[in-house]
């Protein structure tokens, strides 16, 4: 323990974050400018003021759809200004939104821009169709994948929606795995995007009655490699927290228990890779049939992610609200520590209304940890006086401008 906690009081040393912010037609904002300290940011505002906002663009200095996983289109501002007197939705053309930032690490500064543009694309009947298409700068140049970001910022978050992570389906909680992951293994979202692709493509042509057996089992070939490369991802990072959790538990909040529920996933713990890429094939060849009728064809898109709270044997999902709220924090404290050590410099915190359901004790040990942490959290509220003994240490802004 005394090793670990001298390795992270190094790595403390190495301050990252965002000093400079700048939105131009995202969500609500035709344009903002944000000067940041490499501290706590508390935002605080009435509901509706667009605190969110920013979290979301800053989690689009990172890979990924960011913490709405919301469509590029959505992101676009809308005033009444751009809206006509007879409202067509299908008639508002598009405002480009855009999110910059000046990112710091260790004393170094990059600057990181993401914007949408519109393409267009020839389609077979020669009439083609325009999208709009996420690109990302850095230092001016375009680069060509998202992964990229990963060596300059990293964020985890932690949003309202989230407070309902254990009880839904396991699609969530799958997504929020990922992003655990990503931090640790910069290619992780390319695979999980190109197996996405592929089964898509795959689930296509089956259901066109598709018979071309060597198209399907290049296919099922290539989606089973990169299944067991996903899964063997995820099961080294529960691996990790689980070790880190062990060995570091945490004073206040509780301790938890991280499992993996899937099929190849399983496998891995008593097979090697090469085996479980056959079995993987050859399970997905048998499924074909299955696919006409049934859509959950287990495999990597359908493992769960299951959480436990190790002092009461319980699964999260039994938990009380207050509970899961303090599960899903022990989780992203354990994250914000491992991926420290790891990558030599910290993940900016993204919480949005962190603080509700949390009691007196509990909001000030979160807040005591954050300081503890040095990282530059970003946290949202209606309330500034819940903050009060960050004063003088954290920055305080309060929206609108």
């Amino acid at each position: 323990m005394e090793a670990v906690e001298a390795r992270f009081s190094d790595v403390l040393t190495v301050k990252s974050g965002v000093t400079r912010l700048t939105l131009t037609d995202f969500r609500n904002y035709a344009f903002l400018r944000l000067n940041a300290e490499l501290a706590p940011i508390i935002l605080t505002g009435d509901n509706g003021t667009g605190k969110t906002n920013i979290l979301e663009a800053i989690s689009f200095l990172t890979p990924g759809r960011g913490l709405r996983s919301a469509k590029l289109s959505d992101i676009k501002r809308m005033t009444p200004a751009l809206v006509p007197d007879e409202y067509m939705p299908e008639k508002i053309g598009p405002v480009n939104w855009a999110v910059s930032a000046l990112v710091q690490r260790d004393g170094e500064e990059v600057e990181i821009g993401t914007a949408v543009e519109r393409s267009f694309r020839e389609t077979e009947e020669d009439e083609g169709r325009s999208f709009d298409r996420r690109i990302v700068k850095i230092n001016g140049n375009k680069i060509a994948s998202q992964s990229e970001l990963g060596k300059y910022i990293s964020a985890v978050w932690l949003t309202p929606q989230m407070d309902r992570l254990f009880r839904g389906g396991s699609q969530p909680r799958r997504s929020f795995l990922d992003r655990l992951v990503y931090a640790f293994d910069l290619e992780h979202a390319k695979r999980t995007a190109n197996f996405e692709h592929l089964y898509r493509q795959w689930y296509q042509l089956l259901k066109e009655g598709c018979r071309d057996n060597s198209w399907l089992a290049s296919l099922e070939e290539n989606m089973a490699a990169l299944g067991v490369a996903i899964a063997a991802a995820r099961r080294e990072q529960i691996a990790k927290l689980n070790r880190f959790i062990e060995t570091e538990p945490d004073d206040v909040f509780p301790n938890v228990v991280l499992q993996l529920d899937g099929v190849i996933e399983k496998m891995l713990d008593s097979s090697p890779a090469v085996e479980a890429e056959d079995f993987y094939a050859q399970y997905l060849c048998k499924q074909r049939r299955n696919v006409m009728f049934n859509d959950t064809i287990d495999g990597v898109n359908k493992t769960d992610f299951k959480v436990f709270y190790k002092k009461k044997r319980m699964p999260a999902e039994l938990c009380s609200t207050g509970e899961q709220k303090s599960l899903l924090i022990s989780i992203i404290l354990a994250q914000t520590k491992c991926q420290t050590l790891h990558q030599g410099f910290a993940p900016v915190l993204l919480l949005d209304e962190v603080v509700a359901h949390l009691d007196d004790i509990k909001r000030e040990a979160l807040l005591k940890k954050i300081s503890e942490l040095q990282v530059q959290a970003w946290i949202t509220s209606t309330d500034p006086t819940l903050f009060d003994s960050l004063r003088g240490t954290a920055q305080f802004i309060s929206l609108p401008l």
